[in-house]
Order: structure tokens, then C-alpha cells, then sequence
């Protein structure tokens, strides 16, 4: 399973929540593969994946939070697809 957090530097909000949420997909999931997308680095990737707002995170490939998720929110995703199968 991949994870991937869009993100701008100097994004105060990215960078007070960054850890926390790695840390809770590596416990959710461990054989999460973390990724840190600046999109400013990374432009059409983030067009690619529907980012028009950051943070963003798309998991799979497919974008599940347009805004950070608390810890909880991103634990319940990372399970649900767990439970179906992905």
C-alpha cells in the first residue's frame, strides 16, 4: 500500500502533522510505503493524482483526504482497505 502526502515547504500545517501521521499509517499498516511529495517538485504528479489543494493525501493511488486528516481519519481509511482487500 502506498501513501502519499502532498505538501509545500513552509506548509506549517504539513510539517506539525507530518510525523504523527507517518508514524499512524506504520502502526495501521506496516507495510505502508511513506511518500512526501513536494508538489512544487512534483507539479504533475499532483494534477495526475486530483491534488488542487494541500495538503493533500492520496492512497493507492486514488486522493482520500483534499485536507490533512487527524490521525483517527487516516488509521480508519488505511483499515477499511485492510478489511476489503486492497
Amino acid at each position: 500500500m502506498k501513501v502519499e502526502l502532498f505538501h509545500a515547504p513552509g506548509c506549517s500545517k504539513c510539517a506539525a502533522a507530518r510525523e504523527d501521521l507517518k508514524a499512524t499509517a506504520m502502526a495501521a499498516r506496516p507495510d505502508v510505503e511513506w511518500c512526501e511529495i513536494n508538489v512544487l517538485d512534483e507539479m504533475d504528479h499532483a494534477v495526475e493524482r486530483g491534488v488542487l489543494s494541500l495538503p493533500a493525501m492520496v492512497i493507492d493511488g486514488e486522493l482520500v483526504f483534499s485536507a490533512l486528516p487527524s490521525p483517527q481519519q487516516l488509521r480508519a481509511a488505511l483499515l477499511r482497505r485492510t478489511v476489503s482487500g486492497s
